[in-house]
């Protein structure tokens, strides 16, 4: 066995002793010291809790992910090549075939890398705009705290085996509102449409680049959602407001659909109305608490 080989064998090794040995010597340590938290947190979910961790978990495997994706192409092309070689080409057209298939093979899982790298990468660029916005909707509810209501986000859902996330949830004076947050990027404006400008007519959402229901279908199913809940969890059989807001945009209104969409500056407006009481103080609390069950559950 060589020096240089030797020399790798030390340096892993060395690598291996030193991580093992911290984890264990602060193992150790803390045992002896009887170190332990004061109290065992459980806190309640913050705005976008969900997006967080999946990019806090994108943050630490980040040099994983995309190593991974660089080396897979080379690692399959050396063991084509190795395969190649093995079989002793004799010949200069066996030499040829042989480098040829190794050129395709590199090629091939290249595309499929870089594809899903690049598709990892743009889900994690969503995911940071998604949280931002989520953010900013978060902080225009907060002035409804000092009006008796309660508000509640990213709130853990489970229907028909799916699970899934209720962006905000509120609940007050003048109800239960449930507000999907949707961010989404400006894009090039067709002829006659200002580039920040979409536009309810009651059906549809009429965006600078087209017309879809993005997140409106989403918004009523998960209302219809949560007013099931709330008379399972409280025997209380109370409309669940549905609202969607699009922080960044400017909103015009058409005309009235069964979602309200409004821009995350006016979310606080919708959820208030016209101030009509709808439950009593007693019946706030008591679906406040069903609420702080399921969304207390981040833990130090």
């Amino acid at each position: 066995m060589t020096n240089s080989v030797w020399a790798v064998y030390c340096v892993l090794g060395y690598i291996v002793l030193f991580f093992f040995s911290i984890i264990g010597l602060g193992i150790f340590i803390r045992k002896k010291r009887r170190d332990r938290p004061p109290v065992i947190f459980k806190l309640l979910r913050g705005p976008g809790e969900s997006l967080r961790r999946r990019i806090a978990k994108y943050d630490e495997d980040i040099m994983l992910r995309v190593g991974g994706a660089a080396f897979a192409p080379l690692a399959a092309a050396l063991f084509i090549l190795w395969i190649a070689l093995k079989l002793h080409p004799t010949t200069w057209p066996q030499f040829y075939l042989g480098a040829g298939v190794t050129l395709v093979v590199f090629v091939t899982v290249l595309f499929f890398a870089g594809r899903w790298a690049l598709r990892d990468l743009f889900r994690y660029g969503n995911d940071c705009l998604g949280y931002l916005g989520e953010r900013e909707v978060a902080e225009h509810l907060e002035v409804l705290l000092s009006r008796g209501y309660r508000v509640f986000h990213d709130m853990p859902a489970d229907g028909t085996g799916k699970k899934f996330n209720l962006d905000h949830v509120v609940v007050g004076p003048s109800g239960v509102s449930l507000i999907e947050t949707k961010t989404r990027r400006k894009g090039r404006a067709r002829p006659g449409f200002k580039d920040h400008v979409v536009v309810y007519d009651g059906q549809q959402l009429i965006w600078p680049w087209g017309e879809d229901r993005h997140g409106l279908e989403q918004a009523k199913a998960e209302a219809d959602w949560l007013r099931k809940w709330v008379q399972q969890r409280t025997g209380i059989d109370v409309v669940v407001k549905p609202i969607l807001t699009l922080p960044g945009w400017w909103v015009e209104m058409k005309a009235r659909g069964e979602v309200i969409v409004v821009n995350s500056k006016s979310v606080a407006s919708a959820v208030e109305g016209r101030g009509q009481v709808v439950l009593s103080a007693e019946q706030i609390d008591l679906v406040a608490r069903q609420l702080d069950l399921v969304c207390r559950d981040v833990e130090a």
